[in-house]
C-alpha cells in the first residue's frame, strides 16, 4: 500500500514538476505567446472534460450523478476563486491576474489529479503493469498542466521556488488518490464517478472563468485561437493514445 502511495506521489508530481521547470525556464514573455499558453490549456483541458472525465463517469453511474458532481466542482472553483480574488483585491494590475490564473490552475488540478491518483491506486491494485500504464500515460499529460500553471505565475513576477511549491503540491494529490486507491481497492463505482465528474466541473470552470477570458485579455489574435483550437486537437488525440 505504502509502496503503491509513494508511486503514485512519483508519477503524479514528475510531470507537472517538468512542466513547472520549462515554465520557469522560458524566456518568451511576450503577451501573444502567454496567450498561446494559456489558450493551449484551456483546449488541452476541455478535451480532457470532453474525451475523459465526462464520458468515463457516464460509463460508471447515472446522468444525474455526473450532473451532480459537475455542478459541485464548479461551485467549489468559484469558493476557491472569490477566496483567491480577496488575496490578491489590492490591485488590479495584469501581472497579478496572470499570478491569480496560475493559483486558480494549481488548484482547479489538484482537484483533477485526486481521481487520477485513484485511477493509479486501482491499477495497481489490479495488476503492476496496468498501474504502471496508467501513472506513465497520467505523467505524460502533466507537463502540459505544469507549464499552464508556472507560465502566468512567472509572467506575474512570482518568485520561481515559490512557482515550484504549487506545482508540486498540486501534483502531492495525486499521490493522495492513489493511496485512498490502494487502501479501499474495489472502491464504490458511484464515488469514483463523483471524483470524475467533479474533476470535469473544476476544470469547465478554469476553462470558462480563468484561462480563456485571460487569454483574450492578453492578445486578440489568430494565435489565441489557434492555440486553444491545437490544445484540443493534442488532448483528443492524448485521450485516444492512452485509451
Amino acid at each position: 500500500m505504502l509502496q503503491i502511495s509513494l508511486l503514485g506521489l512519483f508519477f503524479g508530481t514528475i510531470g507537472t514538476t517538468i512542466g513547472g521547470i520549462i515554465g520557469i525556464l522560458t524566456k518568451r514573455n511576450s503577451n501573444k505567446f502567454l496567450s498561446f499558453v494559456l489558450a493551449f490549456a484551456s483546449g488541452l483541458m476541455l478535451a480532457v472534460v470532453c474525451f475523459d472525465l465526462v464520458p468515463e463517469a457516464l460509463e460508471m453511474t447515472s446522468i444525474f450523478t455526473v450532473l451532480l458532481g459537475i455542478m459541485l466542482g464548479i461551485i467549489t472553483m468559484i469558493g476557491c476563486d472569490i477566496l483567491v480574488n480577496k488575496k490578491f483585491s489590492i490591485s488590479n494590475s495584469n501581472n497579478i491576474s496572470l499570478v491569480k490564473t496560475g493559483i486558480i490552475v494549481s488548484i482547479g488540478l489538484a482537484l483533477h489529479n485526486i481521481p487520477e491518483g485513484l485511477a493509479i491506486g486501482s491499477g495497481f491494485e489490479a495488476s503492476n503493469a496496468l498501474g504502471f500504464s496508467l501513472a506513465i500515460a497520467i505523467a505524460l499529460h502533466d507537463v502540459p498542466e505544469g507549464l499552464s500553471m508556472a507560465i502566468p505565475m512567472k509572467s506575474g513576477g512570482m518568485n520561481p521556488f515559490k512557482i515550484m511549491f504549487y506545482v508540486i503540491l498540486s501534483g502531492i494529490a495525486t499521490g493522495v488518490g492513489a493511496l485512498i486507491g490502494a487502501i479501499v481497492g474495489n472502491i464504490s463505482i458511484n464515488v469514483i464517478a463523483l471524483c470524475l465528474s467533479f474533476a470535469a466541473g473544476a476544470m469547465l470552470y478554469i476553462v470558462s472563468g480563468e484561462l480563456v477570458p485571460e487569454s483574450n485579455k492578453l492578445y486578440h489574435g489568430r494565435m489565441t485561437a489557434v492555440g486553444n483550437m491545437l490544445g484540443f486537437i493534442i488532448g483528443l488525440f492524448a485521450m485516444i493514445i492512452n485509451g
